[in-house]
């Protein structure tokens, strides 16, 4: 056994989608692989939401945080730029900062992972000799199109929402036009070239760790693994399955409101609603929504926000505070609180998501499809109504109605056109009552056990775990 602890510093872009993975990554590298760990975050100023995950998760997993306070970008880029825009440019013009808290640790770090809007820091991993992961917080479909998006830039034609036909990536499942990356939906935009960039970064990275395990996405991790084209664009370097990453569920000793709610309903009779710490719906897809819920007569919880026009991800940066919303918000049908408090729990912002869809009286889940909702989900034996709104949602969506078989969507995608009401009543109906909804319910069970098989000793995302400590040892190895 070594004498010291491998010490990894891991870095972390502004967003609670981001910084959910990582922070639980750097336990599990701490607990269960013996690693010395060290979390970079950088933090906007704007997100509750983020400062109250950092302070109860660090505090609950005794993990070293570094918040880093992501620098202005207001002389950078324009504030209508799009998320990824932002995104990327905050953590470019963040780097001196970066580079000088990484160089005053003591113990340096051996190694740098880092999620993929960091791929700009690593040069800073090559100044100091220390080797460079990239950390893909979603799947392995999502990682093969990124990687081949610089060929597709050279090979398409034209925009890619325009095309007819959908987009092979070798020995992948083909990406419909419409289920394209945001960056991706228009070419002239900046945010396509960051994106770009993004791609290159990756391919860059001395190994990839990907949110997923092997039976999830046999087909995908074989392509990236094996097909020639794609070793080639990512120089042969090693992908490692490390998830399904997810909080896990433990129960507290004082419970919320909401959980007192469902203590009270009928087992398996409730629809969870919730769009993510980031997206936000229109002041008329909430109307629909609404009605379309108390249309189905069916139990739910729904975590609302106020309607953000047609922006989709509009509290990505601004996602905070919860609580029941009490009164009638005005952004709701009138009357709709008071006609649906029986059957319905309206909450603000945020809710305990992973205790709510571990709850017993908790059977489907209306979720935007970000990946970790995703995994949250498929860990808690929960179908879900696939709702895509923004980044790579769409491809999640069509992941699991179409391939994995455990959700249903609307026929139209919500950021196409407005979902009517009596389409969401008929969609809550089919899971809550309908022989579909029942057979997507066993197979996500069996996805459950898949999950928590990868994760055990001995299982799929254990080993690759365990064999990315070990190259990363041999790599420390061979720099001295």
């Amino acid at each position: 056994m070594p004498s010291k602890k491998l010490h990894a510093a891991i870095l972390c872009s502004p967003g609670v989608g981001h910084l959910v993975p990582v922070l639980l990554l750097g336990r599990r590298l701490i607990n269960h692989h013996n690693l010395h760990v060290t979390v970079l975050a950088v933090t906007t100023t704007t997100s509750t939401a983020e400062s109250q995950l950092l302070n109860s998760l660090t505090a609950d997993i005794h993990l070293p945080v570094i918040q880093i306070p992501a620098a202005d970008i207001s002389s950078v880029v324009s504030p209508d730029a799009k998320v990824v825009t932002k995104i990327c440019a905050m953590m470019r013009e963040t780097i001196p900062t970066i580079r000088t808290t990484i160089s005053s640790m003591d113990p340096l770090p051996d190694i740098l992972v880092g999620d993929i809007f960091s791929t700009e820091s690593w040069p800073i991993a090559e100044e100091i000799g220390m080797a460079k992961y990239v950390f893909i917080t979603s799947n392995a479909w999502f990682t093969g199109l990124v990687t081949y998006s610089p060929v597709l830039d050279k090979e398409v034609v034209g925009q890619y929402v325009d095309q007819t036909e959908p987009f092979e990536i070798p020995e992948c499942k083909p990406v419909r036009p419409e289920d394209v990356v945001d960056p991706m939906l228009d070419r002239d935009d900046e945010d396509y070239r960051v994106y770009l960039n993004l791609a290159v970064g990756v391919t860059l990275a001395d190994g990839i760790l990907i949110n997923t395990w092997e039976n999830l996405e046999p087909q995908s991790l074989h392509a990236l693994r094996n097909n020639e084209i794609l070793r080639s664009i990512v120089k042969n370097k090693p992908v490692y399955t490390v998830g399904p990453i997810t909080k896990n569920y433990e129960p507290v000793g004082v419970k919320s409101e909401v959980i007192e709610w469902l203590d009270k309903q009928p087992e398996r009779s409730v629809i969870y609603v919730s769009f993510g710490s980031g997206g936000t719906l229109s002041a008329e897809q909430i109307t629909e929504l609404a009605w379309g819920l108390e249309l189905s007569q069916q139990r739910f919880v729904w975590v609302v926000r106020p309607p953000a026009g047609h922006i989709k991800d509009g509290s990505f940066f601004e996602s905070g505070h919860s609580g029941e919303l009490n009164g009638q918000a005005d952004y709701l049908p009138e009357g709709f609180l008071n006609r649906t408090k029986k059957k319905g729990f309206v909450v603000h912002s945020w809710a305990p998501q992973v205790e709510i869809l571990n709850h017993v009286s908790v059977l489907g889940f209306m979720t935007h499809c970000g990946w970790n909702s995703t995994l949250e989900s498929i860990s808690s034996g929960v179908a879900m109504i696939a709702w895509a709104l923004y980044a790579e949602q769409r491809m999640n969506a069509t992941m699991l109605t179409e391939e994995l078989k455990v959700a249903v969507r609307p026929e139209v995608l919500p950021t196409k056109k407005l979902v009517g009401r009596e389409e969401v009543e008929k969609m809550v109906r089919c899971l809550i009552d309908g022989e579909e909804g029942k057979a997507m319910t066993e197979k996500v069970k069996r996805l459950k056990g898949s999950a928590e098989e990868a994760l055990s000793v001995n299982g799929s995302s254990y080993i690759s775990t365990c064999k990315f400590v070990e190259d990363c040892w041999s790599r420390v190895h061979l720099s001295r």
